[in-house]
């Protein structure tokens, strides 16, 4: 079902600039947009795409009006980037409704677990006692919700998701296929050559508008609660250990991991396949670059890389041999200055 120009204009706001009865098939990708398909320029670094891109209207800022208006129909938003997020919701929300909600005959559902109105369930769905599901939630097939646990006004879960006993998670929550939130952290004391489990008896606590990827995984307490605060975003495969905070509207890419009990405070971002080990602490605005390895605190906000440079494995060998040494050739160089400096003591070792 196409839209209008106009009825984008009118639904999300924004200059429209052509004509409002303009018909698009769908929101594209720049490179791939055809004449009846709708793309975004979001940055003058991109500016010179304008000219070639065949989309038949572009989103684009202010800065870049003039050049969008000359090839053609545009929206100008002060945000474009944030403008196509919305276009894309409003989108999912005209031409993909959801159904209305539900409870398949196959879930299952304890007498002792308490619905909220509009609620779906979907097919082999598990809903265990003391369990709280909120008004509009919407449980996917084979979801399991365990004992006591909490879902949100609003939040969804899809296909798999698994919700311990006793875990909670807030309001218009996004929880993607297969992610297990309260599976035991790894806790073992080792005794005589074997590890003695050391069991898990706090929780997960997750905030309101956080989305959390398929196949992520989030460990219940020690003992305290595992917190994940309100605007959280976590990818697909991200792995986070027993007793971690992770503070509000801090974003992980794919695979990223972080061990028990480490604080990631708020608006961080952590790049895929970064690990930040246990028990550091992350300032607020840490932002962490791709495959490093966080191994100490990092208490003022920024960007952090820690990642040694991708080569031919030849020159990487090499490299990597070098940096064995450095800490001899450290020493080394420490010697020969202070035998300059012994033998010109008028002479600081920098000027010699």
């Amino acid at each position: 079902m196409a839209a209008t120009l106009g009825a984008i204009v009118e639904a999300l706001g924004g200059q429209g600039i052509g004509d409002a009865g303009l018909a698009i098939e769908r929101p594209a990708p720049l490179d791939t947009a055809g004449p009846r398909d709708i793309a975004f320029v979001a940055q003058a670094r991109y500016a010179s795409r304008i000219a070639s891109t065949r989309a038949g209207v572009l989103i684009v800022p202010p800065a870049l009006q003039a050049q969008a208006q000359a090839r053609g129909a545009c929206i100008v938003a002060d945000d474009a980037y944030l403008y196509f997020a919305r276009l894309t919701q409003w989108w999912r929300a005209r031409h993909d409704p959801r159904p209305p909600a539900r409870i398949h005959p196959t879930a299952v559902i304890d007498p002792a677990a308490v619905m909220g109105d509009g609620v779906d369930v979907g097919p082999c769905a598990v809903i265990e006692a003391g369990a709280r599901v909120g008004d509009g939630a919407r449980i996917g097939a084979h979801c399991v919700i365990g004992r006591d646990a909490r879902v949100g006004v609003g939040t969804v879960l899809h296909p798999r998701v698994t919700l311990g006993e006793r875990c909670h998670i807030g309001a218009r929550g996004i929880v993607h296929s297969g992610a297990v939130i309260g599976a035991d952290g790894f806790g073992f004391a080792p005794h005589q050559g074997r590890w003695i489990k050391i069991e898990q008896l706090g929780a997960v606590r997750i905030g309101d508008d956080v989305e959390i990827g398929a196949n992520t995984c989030i460990d219940r307490g020690a003992l305290d609660d595992t917190v994940i605060e309100d605007g959280v975003k976590l990818d697909n495969l991200v792995q986070i250990g027993h007793n971690v905070r992770v503070g509000a509207h801090t974003a992980m890419a794919g695979n990223a991991g972080v061990a028990g009990s480490a604080d990631i405070g708020a608006h961080c971002t952590v790049g895929g396949g970064a690990i930040v080990l246990g028990h550091l602490k992350l300032a607020d605005g840490v932002h962490v670059s791709a495959a490093s390895v966080v191994t100490r605190s990092l208490l003022q906000p920024g960007q952090y890389t820690g990642m040694f440079p991708i080569d031919d494995n030849a020159a990487w060998e090499k490299n990597a041999a070098s940096l064995k040494q450095l800490n001899r050739l450290r020493e080394r160089l420490k010697a020969v200055e202070q035998a300059l400096a012994q033998a010109q003591p008028n002479k600081k070792p920098d000027d010699a």
